[in-house]
């Protein structure tokens, strides 16, 4: 298995992952419970929280590993592997764990920086980029 494609299951585990982290907390969450959860979940109240952000963390990382999944198998398909895609899966994964655990907790700013979790979605955005200019590159 290539790096590139590693980097590609990393980021479907993650993608499993996700769940995990949110239904932990929406069973916490009053009115919601481990059994109810696991019935149709009808009637069941909307998701506050972590729950309500981790949702939409785990809806935001799926819109952005489709794509991700095509360019890095279009680049395996096609021979293309450098120093650049592997850079460019790299800071893809890296940034992706950066957003999901800054929506996960919660946290719009680091220090004076504000709007960090759109920071780490915009370098996800600029490494797929990237990537993708690759096999343009050397089509």
């Amino acid at each position: 298995m290539t790096y590139e494609l590693f980097i590609l299951l990393l980021n479907a585990l993650l993608c499993l992952a996700f769940p995990w982290a949110y239904n932990y907390a929406y069973a916490k969450q009053p009115g919601v419970g481990g059994k109810r959860l696991m019935g149709n979940r009808d009637g069941l109240p909307e998701r506050a929280g972590m729950a309500a952000r981790g949702l939409r963390a785990h809806q935001n990382h799926l819109e952005n590993l489709v794509p991700f999944a095509i360019i890095t198998l279009v680049a395996q398909a096609t021979g293309v592997s450098n120093t650049i895609t592997i850079a460019c899966a790299t800071v893809f994964l890296l940034a992706r764990l950066a957003h999901g655990g800054l929506y996960l907790a919660g946290i719009e700013h680091l220090g004076p920086v504000k709007g960090v979790r759109s920071i780490a979605y915009f370098v996800s955005l600029f490494a797929m980029l990237v990537y993708a200019a690759q096999l343009f590159l050397h089509a």
